[in-house]
């Protein structure tokens, strides 16, 4: 064991530091598997680092819940509220309303370090395509972190000098839960954005910290532990996501505890691009999103080498421009005395969460979009993301058929299923026969307590995406009638509307296509094959020989708002294209 002064600076830190931005990036750029867990990187080197600083402090009797704080509001909060703001502006002027208004959503959970939170309750699938069009998508980890730092210094204030020798095993019990939750959890959402899942990997690093404190192991250790990192983040190969991530926090804890005097290990970790790379880490790991969200809202959805190289020359230009004019200047004291940090962080803290609200509650509607039938003139408060949100109202309103069959003369239609089989039901009441059915709607069939009378009543019956195994488990239950049956299919418009929104200039603008999803078009044929002739092909309608869809209906409105769901102006051109005129006599079709 050689002995190291707990104040000096070690190099390799800023070295691993870089290891983990960059496979976080290289991620996202769609070129590194298994990069997602430079994150986890960034919780070892958080939780050994914040444990160095505190523990130490309380050995010395000098700890301070405040000047904990504050150190970390000079670290963290300038360049988050600037990056944040930034993002906001650029929203602005170049979202559409829907992705304005979750971005808003995003700016004001940032600011309080719950995007984690958002993003849980909000999208769940941290790997959804929709999340690569989110600026702010990245800031869940910084969630996470502030969380922690909220629970830790708790520790440090129950556990004073005097009680110092309880820190580690409190910690090592308190990280043994969060493992064991960690292990067994059967919620991957859960799991990704909660901090008592990833509570274990910050004090791990804590831990790591107080066992070795100023004695680090012997650097021989070092090039081991490097190369089993790389390995982990460089090749994908087969192995359960839960353990490579524990091995990736252990390696790097092995780093942490390794000193720095081998020089094949100095020569990668602590060489001038490693080190200046992981000065600027945090920087980096801030506008890369931000950068790459809008690089594909706004010009290019799957960038290629060209687009990549661009996007690290901006990138990077960008966060040597935050370390050098942001990052250093306030976390300097000197520099920016504490009354002031706090003044110009609060005021822009207060400015961007009134802003956000605010445009979040109008749905971020700031301009006319006749694309969207949208005119800004025609304010609407926004109630929230359930079933009164303004971007699914017409959706949502379907909501409102789910009851019994009256005794009119008009045809019975039930409709089952989830916000597709929505979607449907628009089609058909915006088509030649909606004056002439009265539509019944069921989201859960086995929730439905009169839904024997509605099947019984119902001249046609839509189900929505519902495989035929599916279907003949519902018909055995219920008794269904199958001659009365359909099922509609599905649909999907590509990724994210604002590629084709930001083309305005094109001559061709309003007759963009694209390629749908791959998992649409795959389900789609499926259910085709599996229902034949009873089958409602809503893609085979307007599918081209390339496999493309359009985007705009014939009067340039958009077919779908989110790229799944179908505008008002959609339902109706489905309605004309199907041409569905339901009557007792003819069936679906005249």
């Amino acid at each position: 064991m050689n002995k190291i002064k707990i104040t000096d600076y070690r190099k390799d830190i800023d070295g691993l530091r870089a290891i983990a931005v960059m496979a976080v990036i290289l991620f996202h750029l769609g070129f590194l598997p298994n990069g997602y867990l430079g994150v986890d990187v960034f919780f070892a080197i958080s939780g050994y680092l914040i444990t160095k600083i505190a523990y130490n402090d309380v050995l010395g009797n000098q700890f301070s819940i405040l000047g904990f704080y504050l150190r970390r509001i000079r670290r963290i909060i300038p360049l988050v509220l600037f990056t944040s703001l930034t993002a906001l502006i650029i929203g602005l002027f170049v979202m559409l309303p829907d992705d304005f208004e979750n971005l808003c959503q995003s700016v004001f959970a940032t600011n309080v370090f719950a995007n984690n939170i958002l993003l849980l309750i909000t999208s769940g699938n941290y790997w959804a395509i929709a999340n690569e069009y989110k600026p702010l998508m990245h800031t869940w980890s910084l969630g996470i972190e502030e969380q922690f730092y909220l629970i830790f210094p708790l520790l440090f204030i129950l556990l004073d000098k005097k009680r110092s020798r309880l820190i580690l095993p409190v910690l090592f019990i308190l990280a043994l839960i969060s493992l064991l939750l960690f292990v067994f959890s059967t919620n991957p959402a859960d799991k990704f954005y909660s901090i008592q899942f990833r509570f274990f990997e910050l004090s791990f690093g804590g831990i790591g910290y107080i066992i070795c404190k100023d004695r680090l192991i012997n650097a021989r250790y070092k090039v081991l532990m490097t190369l089993f990192l790389l390995f982990i983040l460089l090749f994908d190969f087969h192995l359960i996501a839960e353990i490579k991530l524990i091995l990736v926090v252990l390696f790097s804890i092995g780093l942490l505890i390794s000193d720095n005097k081998n020089k094949i290990g100095s020569l990668f970790l602590e060489n001038k691009i490693m080190v200046g790379i992981g000065k600027i880490s945090f920087s980096l790991y801030m506008w890369h999103q931000i950068v790459l969200a809008y690089m594909r809202y706004c010009f290019v959805d799957k960038p290629g080498v060209i687009e990549s190289i661009y996007f690290f020359v901006i990138i990077f230009l960008l966060s040597i421009f935050s370390y050098f004019i942001i990052e250093q200047p306030f976390r300097d004291k000197n520099r920016i005395n504490t009354k002031f940090l706090l003044q110009i962080s609060g005021f822009v803290f207060l400015f961007t969460c009134i802003v956000s609200y605010y445009l979040y509650s109008i749905g971020g509607i700031v301009r006319n979009v006749p694309e969207l039938e949208i005119n800004k003139s025609e304010k609407k408060l926004n109630h929230g993301s359930g079933k009164r949100n303004i971007h699914i109202e017409y959706n949502a309103k379907i909501y409102d058929l789910d009851k019994k069959f009256t005794t009119n003369e008009k045809t019975k239609v039930l409709v089952i299923g989830n916000s597709f089989a929505r979607d449907f039901a628009n089609i058909l009441l915006e088509s030649q026969s909606g004056n002439q059915i009265e539509i019944s709607y069921v989201y859960d069939i086995n929730a439905c307590a009169d839904i024997n009378d509605r099947l019984e009543k119902a001249r046609f019956i839509f189900f929505s995406e519902l495989s035929i195994d599916g279907f003949h488990d519902l018909e055995r239950k219920y008794n269904i009638d199958s001659e009365k049956v359909w099922n509609v299919g599905t649909k999907n418009f590509g990724s994210n509307n604002g590629i084709f929104y930001n083309k305005k200039r094109d001559e061709d603008y309003c007759f963009q296509r694209t390629f749908m999803t791959r998992y649409f078009l795959e389900r789609n044929n499926t259910l085709k094959k599996q229902w034949g002739k009873k089958y409602i092909d809503l893609i085979g309608a307007i599918i081209d020989k390339d496999n493309r869809v359009p985007v705009f209906t014939s009067d340039c409105t958009f077919i779908s708002q989110d790229c799944s769901h179908l505008t008002h102006a959609g339902a109706v051109y489905f309605s004309k294209i199907l041409n569905i005129s339901l009557s007792e006599k003819n069936g679906i079709y005249n």
